[in-house]
């Protein structure tokens, strides 16, 4: 199995900045695509930005220019830098990634879930 576990989220006052980690552990041969998602009350799952193993990104176009999504491909870890951060961002957020096992079977994992507050 491979777990990720995301940490850095909190509570935030609107304009602040907060940074995410997820990190992956596991039989890991390899990561493709590691990604943020959240979820508000109610509402879906949407995606907030992805990055392929080659380093190519992709945001949701309400967080372009204020949110940066990297990864570290050593320490099999994505990262989520959060500026400009306003109340609608709050949510909890997921990390996703998925990848092929070191026996070379394919795996998806998702991350427990870190809450952001933004306060107005």
């Amino acid at each position: 199995q491979v777990q990720l576990v995301a940490s850095g989220g909190g509570l935030v006052q609107a304009g602040g900045s907060l940074r995410l980690s997820c990190a992956a552990s596991g039989s890991i041969s390899r990561i493709n695509t590691m990604g943020w998602y959240r979820q508000a009350p109610g509402k879906q799952r949407e995606l907030v930005a992805v990055i392929t193993d080659a380093g190519s990104t992709n945001y949701v176009d309400s967080v372009k220019g204020r949110f940066t999504i990297s990864r570290d491909n050593v320490k099999n870890t994505v990262y989520l830098q959060m500026d400009s951060l306003k109340p609608e961002d709050t949510n909890v957020y997921y990390c996703n990634a998925d990848g092929t096992y070191n026996s070379g079977g394919r795996w998806i994992s998702w991350g427990q879930g870190t809450q952001v507050t933004v306060s107005s």
